[in-house]
């Protein structure tokens, strides 16, 4: 059996793309050939990938198990690829990150950047996605390393120790909690508050303390950003709980205060994701050397 690596990053754009269309438009081909590759892939695996309707294309069960490794194998010629145009290019390769938006905003512009000054030759991929996506990604391959909040993700993935941060909760300078040194939640949990994104762990907290509170949890609107955050607090369109480290970019700038939660859970641990340590490529390890010790130079073996 022969497979062809161009067929199996196809398959993997339909099924990231969900569509043939999609995953044709992104690669720059006729859907037609597409399709062609899929049928021949599906033909040299003897396997039925995608059930076909009128409704269009559904994968199946085994096109779930293929995702994950045609990823892996992907992955590798990528990584014999990079490290063969050492020789020519003096590029070493590239790592996927993802990482959620409190490591994206307090810590990762810093890290990257002394990185990245001491290898130029090394291409990081960022992509922010919430800590339950990025435990996803690392597992399935999608990603090399995710930056998350510490929890249980299952047995697929390996956490190290990375930061800390802290939540506080963000008022308009008028508000009513403004002159407050403290707060706790069930104080706030009196106003209107603007969330972020759905499923986040934030949002998560949010609903966990209302409940053990007792009390309604009142989201009047949510954002995707700790940006759009601030802005709509400051606004005077609720409240809203984010980092401490993330608060303080947006304080000069608008009129919001930044006030500490009298919450045990407002201590949070973030922590790297990896699949094994062992798994680590040498500039992902690299990587993931720094951001644990950024301090101390790195050097590749």
């Amino acid at each position: 059996m022969k497979l062809d690596p161009v067929s199996l990053r196809l398959f993997v754009a339909v099924m990231e793309e969900s569509t043939i269309a999609a995953a044709a438009a992104r690669e720059h081909l006729a859907a037609s050939a597409v399709s062609r590759r899929l049928a021949d892939l599906e033909s040299a695996l003897q396997v039925e990938l995608f059930t076909r309707s009128n409704r269009g294309t559904e994968p199946t069960a085994a096109a779930f198990a293929l995702l994950h490794m045609a990823r892996g194998v992907l992955n590798d010629l990528d990584g014999i690829a990079s490290q063969m145009r050492d020789y020519g290019t003096g590029v070493r390769g590239h790592v996927r990150v993802v990482a959620n938006i409190s490591a994206i905003t307090q810590f990762l512009p810093g890290e990257l950047q002394s990185f990245l000054a001491l290898h130029p030759q090394v291409d990081v991929r960022l992509q922010e996605q919430i800590s339950t996506a990025i435990a996803q990604s690392v597992a399935e391959n999608a990603a090399d390393v995710g930056i998350l909040n510490d929890g249980n993700y299952g047995d697929r993935i390996t956490l190290l120790p990375y930061r800390t941060d802290e939540l506080v909760l963000v008022v308009p300078t008028g508000h009513a909690l403004a002159r407050r040194k403290a707060v706790t939640m069930a104080e706030a949990l009196a106003f209107d508050f603007v969330g972020v994104h759905p499923g986040s762990a934030i949002n998560n907290q949010l609903t966990r303390a209302a409940a053990e509170a007792g009390l309604p949890l009142r989201l009047r609107i949510q954002v995707t950003s700790y940006d759009a955050l601030c802005l709509m607090v400051a606004a005077g369109l609720g409240i809203g709980v984010m980092p401490r480290g993330s608060a303080a970019l947006y304080k000069g700038t608008l009129a919001i205060r930044a006030v500490t939660l009298n919450e045990p859970w407002a201590q949070r641990r973030l922590a790297l994701g990896v699949r094994t340590e062992e798994s680590l490529s040498s500039v992902a390890r690299l990587l993931v050397d720094h951001l644990r010790n950024p301090q101390r130079p790195t050097t590749l073996p």
